[in-house]
């Protein structure tokens, strides 16, 4: 066996890594080509929806057929009543006066019942940790027909680390509107909720316009990144392979 025999054979393993690891920041950087159309289309929907003068909501005999790609961030307009005693608070974050210092809190949940008869859920915003009771802000619960103004969102989805939510002690975790009519065993239900704008609520909570309408997108450096460190490392592999190659072929082996 020759020298460089024995060193091309030496490179088999090293070889197989680095295509697998060329097989992972390749993935790496396609996905995020992909996350960047998913992106701009969302950010498109967004331009197309989220402005201009609210319509109505779509009707309860297409409800069964909603789909989010084609109504959300549509701005709405819907009248009717709350009812206030299945107010759900959802637990979440809101953004604080410092950047990357949220406040801790809770979006209310609460169904609005127009003319029809039927049920939409209302995000009615946000409020903090302290006033989560509503006997902390009698004021927010307004009595009577509102009109609400806001824009059409999907359920909001759960992961693996999204806790379990507790409809005994009111607790939730997800803005999931079947799970909260479930609860309180209410039927004819939208499949989507309405985030209601920033207009100002009775004793100021609680605080709507909480849909982030500004979305960053920087999937493509991202993506310029994966591919690059991928060249980077056919470029090492190469040298390294190329000097292993080019070892001494004189020395014959047994």
């Amino acid at each position: 066996m020759t020298a460089s025999t024995h060193n091309g054979r030496s490179l088999i393993l090293p070889g197989l890594a680095a295509l697998v690891a060329l097989a992972i920041l390749i993935g790496l950087g396609t996905w995020q080509l992909q996350r960047k159309a998913w992106k701009e289309d969302l950010i498109a929907q967004i331009e197309a929806r989220a402005y201009g003068d609210p319509g109505a909501i779509v009707p309860e005999s297409d409800w069964a057929t909603w789909r989010a790609d084609q109504d959300e961030f549509r701005k709405v307009r819907i009248t009717g009543t709350f009812l206030h005693e299945f107010e759900a608070p959802v637990y979440g974050l809101a953004p604080g006066e410092r950047q990357g210092a949220p406040i801790q809190g809770y979006y209310l949940i609460t169904p609005l019942k127009p003319a029809t008869g039927a049920i939409v859920m209302i995000n009615r915003g946000f409020v903090p940790t302290d006033l989560r009771d509503p006997v902390r802000r009698p004021e927010s619960q307004p009595q009577g027909e509102v009109t609400i103004t806001g824009l059409v969102r999907a359920p909001e989805p759960r992961n693996p680390f999204t806790p379990n939510d507790d409809p005994a002690k009111n607790q939730w975790f997800a803005r999931d509107p079947q799970a909260i009519a479930a609860a309180h065993k209410l039927e004819r239900v939208a499949p989507f909720l309405i985030d209601a704008d920033a207009s100002p609520n009775p004793g100021s909570w609680p605080r709507g316009g909480q849909t982030p309408l500004t979305v960053p997108n920087n999937h493509l450096q991202y993506a310029v990144t994966w591919f690059g460190i991928a060249l980077t490392l056919i470029g090492v592999f190469a040298a390294f392979a190329w000097r292993r190659l080019k070892g001494p072929e004189s020395v014959e082996l047994e």
